[in-house]
């Protein structure tokens, strides 16, 4: 990193592995996991193989690391606005989730494949953001107060969550003449009309 007068600024090593890894999520983006290489992000951050093995040990601690720090981007971006009524919240979580993995799509996928075939590391990190995803509509008032906390809505929304989720891959390889406005509607309704449908008598 330089500055206008051309000296390079110093940075800690904490600054110089978080740049790495933001850079490794940046790639990601568009690259599945295993395209995500130490020689990749070593050739695009300009420094050596060594010094990334410094950082990080070996290829799979990337990952992992580079796979947590996507996940919590993800978190963030999805994070309810706090404004509004709850079908309103859940409608711009759901848009920013789609925005989210049309942008990330091919790590995205990774994420999921990854943990549905056995990497044990990608799976606790694909639960635990799918358990932050899921508890938190059950933590925002306005939320709360549209899906009531019980067990079985909470069985129910990690149904609906993974029906999302497929709903969204689905229609980013192939819409099949389904709008994105569409796709919303579908995604933002279909969960209060589910919580409506189990309700008991």
């Amino acid at each position: 990193m330089t500055v206008g007068t051309g000296q390079r600024i110093r940075l800690t090593p904490d600054e110089r592995r978080a740049q790495l890894l933001d850079l490794g999520v940046r790639l990601l983006a568009d690259r599945s996991l295993d395209e995500l290489s130490i020689d990749l992000l070593a050739e695009e951050a300009g420094i050596s193989r060594g010094l990334l093995y410094h950082y990080f040990g070996n290829k799979h601690a990337f990952h992992e690391a580079v796979v947590r720090r996507a996940v919590d981007d993800l978190v963030a971006q999805t994070a309810p606005p706090g404004s509004g009524d709850a079908l309103e919240q859940l409608a711009a979580s759901m848009t920013a989730y789609v925005d989210y993995v049309v942008a990330n799509h091919a790590g995205y996928v990774s994420l999921v494949k990854g943990a549905q075939g056995g990497n044990e590391t990608l799976r606790a990190i694909y639960d635990e953001a799918r358990g932050v995803l899921t508890d938190r509509i059950f933590t925002e008032d306005a939320q709360a107060d549209l899906i009531p906390d019980t067990p079985a809505t909470r069985l129910l929304v990690r149904g609906w969550a993974a029906m999302a989720e497929e709903l969204v891959l689905s229609w980013v390889e192939e819409p099949n003449g389904v709008t994105r406005d569409e796709l919303l509607r579908l995604l933002a309704g279909s969960l209060p009309a589910l919580v409506v449908a189990a309700a008991p008598d």
